[in-house]
């Protein structure tokens, strides 16, 4: 079979398409042919060597899938040859074909493609982690969403419309237009504002009740200046840890990291406010409870309730142009790659 290598940590040059043997499905496990692998900025930081759980080059990484099952392990139940699912992946997704456990895998609807199917898993858990699970947002309250036109962040915005939050969202300008079609009550230009500056006047100095970071460094203090009494700052990502489309320095990631705040426990009790890490790649022990927000969370999209935003489509030989895509935040939501 075919798989993507990061053959060493480095540029998008570094990305290889390999030959390699099929997994073998093992005791409770399902072998799926994938036609579908969602690209997240996770990979991008696997390869540039900033992401400390992935295993050292050469490795493969992708977290979601979409394809066919096409081979059961010993004592594996719940799915047959031929069924298409959706599934997530600890690593070796963006590959022609993966082993997961069956609690990792759903059915894909019938009437669901793979594409979205491998846009579903990452993005919208993350996004009722941190909405409805640990911020347990009410209407009227006031979410801000950094990068709302990445993956994340969209699938973030429909949940809080949903919810009935007050939206607010940083992207760059040429994405505000379809930001508001798409339902953002404010958007924010963060790269000719200051988006404290914007937030508090948008809301007459009062704050925001909840807000997610996928940036880290610097913007970490702001966003914690800019939450109300009892507000929730979710921290998800580090992309300030790497901007360009190459390795940063030793000096310029110990730079970005010297900048992210320490909080002490005396500071956010006298503030009423909350600092919460997510990270759904550090959750499998807990693979039930997730299996059953997965499963709400497609049900939903069956429903046409939320429903992921494709931004392009890439084949596997052509993931040096989807990472520098994504990486450039060029995206307007999900990068997925395609195995044919």
């Amino acid at each position: 079979m075919r798989k993507l290598v990061i053959t060493r940590h480095g540029g998008p040059e570094v990305l290889q398409v390999q030959e390699a043997a099929e997994p073998v499905p093992g005791p409770g496990e399902i072998r799926i042919r994938v036609r579908a692998a969602g690209l997240n900025f996770a990979d991008v930081l696997a390869r540039v060597g900033l992401y400390p759980d992935a295993p050292p080059p050469p490795v493969t990484v992708g977290y979601e899938v979409a394809g066919v099952v096409d081979a059961l392990g010993p004592g594996a139940r719940g799915f047959r040859e031929g069924d298409r699912v959706v599934a997530l992946t600890r690593f070796g997704g963006q590959a022609e074909a993966v082993a997961v456990p069956v609690e990792q895998a759903i059915r894909l609807p019938e009437d669901k493609d793979f594409v979205e199917g491998a846009a579903l898993p990452v993005n919208y858990l993350t996004a009722y982690l941190m909405l409805e699970r640990l911020a347990a947002i009410r209407p009227g309250d006031r979410v801000l969403i950094h990068g709302v036109a990445g993956g994340v962040g969209l699938a973030a915005l429909q949940i809080a419309r949903a919810l009935g939050a007050e939206t607010f969202g940083t992207a760059s300008p040429s994405k505000h237009a379809r930001l508001r079609e798409m339902g953002l009550d404010h958007p924010i230009d963060y790269r000719n504002r200051d988006f404290e500056a914007e937030v508090r006047r948008l809301t007459g100095g009062r704050g925001v009740d909840v807000i997610l970071d996928p940036i880290s460094g610097a913007a970490t203090r702001k966003n914690y200046r800019l939450l109300a009494p009892m507000g929730r700052l979710f921290l998800f990502g580090v992309s300030s840890f790497n901007r360009g489309t190459r390795k940063r320095s030793l000096v310029d990631t110990l730079r970005s990291l010297l900048q992210t705040p320490l909080f002490h426990p005396i500071q956010l009790m006298n503030a009423n406010k909350g600092v919460f890490g997510v990270n759904i790649g550090r959750l499998w022990d807990e693979r039930q409870r997730l299996r059953a927000i997965f499963e709400e969370l497609c049900t939903r999209w069956e429903e046409g309730r939320i429903r992921p935003v494709i931004d392009t489509t890439f084949p596997l030989e052509r993931a040096g142009a989807a990472h520098e895509r994504l990486q450039s935040r060029q995206n307007f939501g999900k990068v997925v790659l395609t195995i044919d």
